[in-house]
């Protein structure tokens, strides 16, 4: 991918994605609504306390990426703010409701997947979950989800997405869990600008490839 997200703007657009499939009359939200909706303490982990000023600069990287555009005109009296993921991605319906699940609460197993993605898309069955997580795993040239390493005690496999680079390896039962954050704006900015630079050393990786690929025309 030519993106790589930090942890509020991940927050930012599993938000958005959620209201946009389960509350579309209050659809596109307001800076307000979208700071509620990454601090809502329901469907979300880990819980967090971002502020205003952190989701500002995250809508506004996130639409430099071409994730997340700002709604004027018409009966909107103050900006609004909509996602792009579904476009930007060529994502369909199942993925969608599987890679929300996993930006807002992180690393699932399909069965959990499948009864938490329910309100956004009813899978079938298991099987149904699978296979949509294969595909978003076997994408082109860059993959959407990852398998995650087997816990110990543990019979089920877990899956994570990718929008941020390579996940950490799964915590264990001993791993104290986070229930809260509470970043500073520094740390939001700091989050943010490792984001960037990462996204910028991919850009140049493939531009030093395509390079060397042109180079080697007239060899």
């Amino acid at each position: 991918m030519d993106f790589v997200l930090a942890p509020v703007e991940v927050r930012i657009l599993g938000s958005l994605l959620e209201k946009d499939i389960t509350t579309p009359e209050y659809y596109p939200l307001t800076l307000n609504a979208l700071v509620n909706a990454c601090n809502q303490k329901s469907n979300r982990d880990p819980v967090v306390t971002y502020s205003e000023e952190a989701i500002s600069l995250g809508l506004e990287t996130l639409k430099n990426k071409g994730l997340a555009v700002t709604v004027t005109g018409g009966s909107n009296r103050v900006p609004k703010y909509a996602h792009r993921i579904g476009e930007r991605l060529n994502l369909r319906r199942p993925e969608l409701a599987l890679l929300c699940e996993l930006m807002l609460r992180g690393h699932q197993t399909p069965g959990e997947l499948r009864s938490r993605a329910a309100r956004f898309y009813e899978f079938g069955d298991l099987e149904e979950v699978e296979t949509t997580l294969r595909g978003l795993m076997e994408r082109q040239p860059d993959p959407l989800a990852a398998q995650l390493p087997r816990q110990p005690g543990s019979r089920e496999v877990r899956y994570a997405h990718l929008l941020s680079g390579q996940p950490l390896a799964d915590v264990t039962a001993d791993t104290p869990v986070i229930t809260s954050l509470v970043p500073s704006p520094a740390d939001d900015r700091t989050a943010l600008l490792e984001a960037e630079i990462r996204a910028m050393r991919g850009e140049l990786d493939q531009l030093k490839e395509q390079f060397a690929q042109f180079r080697r025309q007239f060899e």
